[in-house]
């Protein structure tokens, strides 16, 4: 990968790709993994975009695929050696990923949603517009308008059962 491309078309949406890799990780290192990933496959699919949106919301939309794509993977991988809660307890004792304690709540509480929750709440937390969103996930804007609506409740929920 160029140092070019990397500085002008991956740097300036590292923020977006380290928000998702954060939200489908449980670890420092599964998140480094995943990180080093999409930016791999964002350049080797670069000359496929095809200009039908923003750059940002295809960076977004690939991203999201890569980790869905791992998480199905190392799940795959670890159902041969033990049970989910097994798996689950092993990566969510790692509190390395954030240094802020209320982030690491929230990024908890998010990763209790469903994969497609997850996206739609992080692109809504990126004040990306429900239209935006919509194209991503593959649905009309009303229905991410509701969707949202039900995954603030849920997150409330969440939350207010872990703070007390």
């Amino acid at each position: 990968m160029s140092n070019d491309f990397y500085t002008s078309s991956i740097l300036p949406y590292s923020g977006i790709i380290i928000k998702i890799c954060r939200a489908y990780t449980d670890s420092q290192e599964d998140f480094e993994d995943y990180y080093q990933e999409v930016c791999l496959q964002i350049w080797r699919s670069k000359d496929k975009f095809r200009g039908d949106s923003k750059w940002s919301t295809w960076v977004y939309r690939l991203s999201l695929n890569i980790c869905l794509t791992l998480m199905k993977k190392k799940r795959k991988t670890h159902q041969y050696y033990s049970t989910d809660n097994i798996v689950q307890n092993e990566f969510t004792d790692d509190k390395t990923i954030f240094s802020d304690e209320n982030l690491n709540l929230l990024y908890e509480a998010i990763k209790q949603l469903s994969e497609v929750d997850r996206a739609v709440i992080l692109l809504y937390l990126e004040e990306k517009p429900n239209k935006i969103i919509a194209e991503i996930i593959g649905t009309t804007p009303n229905n991410i308008g509701v969707r949202i609506s039900r995954i603030k409740e849920r997150l409330k929920k969440i939350l207010n059962e872990k703070i007390n």
